[in-house]
Formats: C-alpha cells, structure tokens, sequence
C-alpha cells in the first residue's frame, strides 16, 4: 500500500547523547491552539531494538514498523467501496443478508454459563449433535420470534453464526433437557448469582396452562380450564420468581389443577436453593389453607418461613366481610386520625390508598383442638382507594354495554366468569304467578351489578408477618399479582 502523505501521522523520532541512542513513536498533535508533538511508544534504546529486530538493522527495523503502523491506522480510517452491478443475477439459494440483533442474548447465554451446563450435560448422554448449539438457538429464537422447532431451525440459519443440527437433532435433544431439567434450574440459579444478587428473600408463585390441538386426552394431557378458553387439553406450568420478577424454579404439572403444585416445587426449591428464610407470594387461586399452614414457621421467636396472599372479600366469612366493608375503622399510614368511608368518596384526592387491618383465627372443630391441632391466626389487611374504584367501575360500565348490546340482539347465552359480560344478563321463562311463558325474557340483572359494586375499591391480602408495616405487605403482594392496583393506586408511603 502506497499512502497518501496525509496519512502518515506517525514518525519515528530517534535521539542520541553520549551514552545512547532511543527509538520513540511519535505524531504531532494540537492542543489549546498549540502544535505539539507526543510520544506514542518508545521503543527503547539501541540494543533493546535490536533485540526485537532479530538480526535487521536496528534503524531499517524501525522505519518499518512506524509505516505499518501507518498503514494499519489508514486501513481503520479508509472508507471502503462495495460495487453491486445491477445487470448480474444473485445466485440461487445462496443467503446474502444474516441477522446479528441475536448477539446481544449471546452475550447473556454465556455471562450465564449455559454453555458449561450443555458440556456436563454431554458428558452423562451419547449424542452426537451439539445440545449447546441447539439450546442457545431455542433461546434466541423464542425471545425473538416465538414459533415452532421447524421454524426455530429455519430462522437460525439466518442468524450470522450457522447451526450445526438439523431438525432430527432439536427432537432428540428434548427429551434431554426435559431429563435434566432440575440439573439446568440449580446450575443456572448458582450462575446467576454470580452476574447479579438474586433478592430471594420473598418469592412469587403463580401458574398457567397450555392447549394441545389434539381430540382426546392422556395422562399428562388433560381436560381443564383454559387459559386461552380453548375446549382442548392442557398442561400447567408453574414458576417461581424472586423478589426483582426474576424466574427460579418452574414445573410442569398435567392438565390444570394448580392448587396441588406448588408445595412440592417450594419443598424442592427450599431444598436445592438453600433457602434458610423465605416468604411466599401467591394470588387467591393459590392461597389453600395446607399452603398457609406450611409456610407458617418459626424457629426461637424469628420467622423462618412467611406468606403473603391475596384474600378474596367475597369468599370470607360473613362477619369478616361486614368488618371489612364497614363505613368506619379506615387509616392512613403515619397518621392517627381514623377516616369513614362517606368521608373517602367524597374526596377530591384520590391518590391516597387507606387501610385497616386486624388478625383473624381458623376457626376449628373441638375435635381437631384435642388433638393438638393449633389453629392458624393470620393478619387480614384491607385496603380502599378512590383510583381502584373508579377504575373497576370503568371497566364494570363496559361490560354492562355490551350486555345490553347482547340483549338487544337477542343473544341468550349464559356467563359466569368475572370478566364475561353475559353474567349481567337475566333469564325469565315464568310469570310473576308462575304461569310459563311462550318466550324467554332476557334483562339486565340490577341486584347483581348491585352487589359487585359493594366491592369496588377494596383489596384483602393475608399474611402471618407481623412486624412488616402495612405499606410494605402491600408493595411486596402488588409486585407480581396486583397489576391493576399497582397501575391505579401509587405505593404507599
């Protein structure tokens, strides 16, 4: 390479005295309006460059360098021309273009040491193909374009790096992770507390389910409620995540009954994990009396294990519901003045979540009580707040429009769930007398909007803490299964 001359930023500078001569690396270079000249490197004095001229003249040796340093600072800096004739055809087949976006979770695949688990791994299998190659595919290309293993093959080949599997190889490879699943779970958890502090202090726990299009089920493959609503069946999944929404641990249960699932997992991860202290975070559809009743422990007055759940005000018993609905009793954090709900709804502030709270006892047979049986006492907190309600009652006049939209076209079908529509709707076939009717009457059913409206603005959590304020018990439960309340009520402070 001929350079041009005003590419030739470095020079070399070489002194004599009396007692030596040195080489330096140097470019001239201008400061506060003032033309200097800097030393890059020195390269040391007669006998030290030749040394590193292993036989050249020394003073030959070095002018070399300076101009490959030249030439290798203007191959940075040149700009680089690629001509593309528009009369010559592309080959076919031949890929052109690859995607690098995936390089970033690259990065992240091996902070985490997912390579290192697929090499132990390999060591207990025979397999010829390569599962880390094949693993950290599946993850890519989950996170970037969730579809199936056929397509997940045909979008890695577009990634920069090239597999080395065909599609034979993702099926085998199933059936061993799905072996070694509990292995990948410990191995990644010990990884990841290496790249960040895993808060695991307090966990949340919650599930889903999955429908496979097939006609009839199996063992694993069950019938059950959907979360898609699809009359197909399921399989449930049910994880575990720290404080910071961060995964630990998952399972994988047949068909749809969560309740059964998350003792054994918790058992398995306060095993596996070591988890001395821990507090629990479940959803109403999680919160058994078995799972509160374990979670209750502790050990020379300190609270070894703890639970915070999510306490439906409708499934209470009487007495605790008319407490928790009562006009009076309402607090605000750091304040002893006691409030009344007429007082609340007739506020202009309705950014301030109120609370009031006492502690409750199971209520057991005697028989239980002579045997030894301790009842569980929790910590029932309810909270009110002006958002929360106005935000319900939005979403309730929705769904009261479209019911009377259903009425008015003659949609007879029946609801049930929360979110359903058709549960406004009312069906009469008979008379006031009783006499029956040639046709069904179909209305608006007022007594049950009555009596969801009861409920706007209130939320219950139960818990065994009792030195946690009611602020935190509240922020901790709103981080994973209160999304409403954590968008309509600002934390408590």
């Amino acid at each position: 390479i001929i350079l041009p001359w005003r590419y030739y930023i470095l020079k070399l500078t070489i002194t004599r005295s009396k007692n030596a001569v040195c080489f330096y690396v140097q470019k001239t270079v201008r400061k506060d309006g003032k033309v200097t000249t800097v030393t890059v490197e020195k390269l040391g004095n007669l006998d030290q460059v030749k040394t590193r001229a292993a036989g050249r003249d020394p003073y030959e040796w070095a002018r070399d360098y300076v101009e490959q340093l030249n030439k290798n600072q203007y191959d940075e800096q040149r700009e680089i021309i690629i001509s593309r004739s528009p009369q010559k055809l592309i080959l076919k087949d031949e890929q052109q273009a690859f995607n690098v976006g995936y390089l970033f979770l690259q990065d992240i695949y091996y902070a985490l040491g997912l390579d290192q688990i697929c090499k132990k791994i390999a060591q207990r299998h025979f397999f010829s193909y390569d599962l880390n190659d094949i693993l950290s595919r599946l993850i890519y290309t989950r996170i970037l374009f969730p579809s199936s293993k056929l397509s997940s093959l045909r979008l890695s080949r577009k990634l920069l790096e090239q597999p080395s599997f065909e599609l034979q190889d993702i099926y085998r490879s199933l059936s061993v992770l799905a072996q070694e699943n509990d292995f990948i779970q410990e191995q990644l958890y010990k990884n990841s507390q290496k790249i960040l502090a895993r808060n695991k202090e307090f966990l949340y726990y919650d599930t889903t389910n999955y429908y496979f299009e097939i006609e009839s089920q199996d063992d694993f493959r069950r019938f059950g409620k959907s979360k898609e609503h699809k009359p197909n069946p399921v399989v449930g999944m049910g994880l575990f995540m720290d404080r910071d929404v961060i995964p630990l641990a998952c399972t994988i249960f047949p068909g749809s009954n969560e309740k059964p699932t998350m003792l054994p997992l918790e058992k398995k991860v306060i095993q596996d994990f070591g988890l001395d202290k821990v507090v629990v975070c479940t959803d109403a559809g999680l919160a058994t009396n078995s799972i509160r009743k374990f979670n209750d422990l502790q050990l020379g007055g300190e609270q070894i294990r703890g639970f915070i759940t999510v306490q439906s005000l409708k499934q209470m018993k009487e007495d605790y519901r008319e407490w928790a609905l009562a006009d009076t009793g309402w607090h605000l954090p750091g304040s002893d003045r006691e409030y009344s709900l007429t007082e609340l709804n007739e506020a202009v502030d309705g950014d301030k979540v109120y609370y009031k709270e006492r502690w409750i006892m199971e209520d057991l047979s005697m028989k239980k009580r002579s045997a030894g049986v301790k009842p569980l006492e929790q910590r029932l907190i309810v909270s009110y707040s002006l958002k929360y309600r106005d935000y319900a009652r939005n979403i309730r006049n929705a769904q009261i429009g479209r019911a009377d939209t259903m009425i008015r076209k003659g949609d007879k079908r029946k609801g049930n769930s929360q979110n359903d529509p058709a549960r406004f709707i009312a069906h009469d076939a008979v008379t006031k007398d009783g006499e029956v009717c040639d046709q069904e009457i179909s209305y608006l059913d007022e007594a049950k909007i009555s009596e969801e409206e009861k409920y706007d603005g209130f939320y219950a959590v139960c818990t065994n803490l009792d030195k946690q304020p009611v602020s935190e018990i509240i922020r901790i439960v709103s981080v994973k299964y209160c999304v409403t309340v954590r968008q309509s009520i600002p934390p408590i402070e």
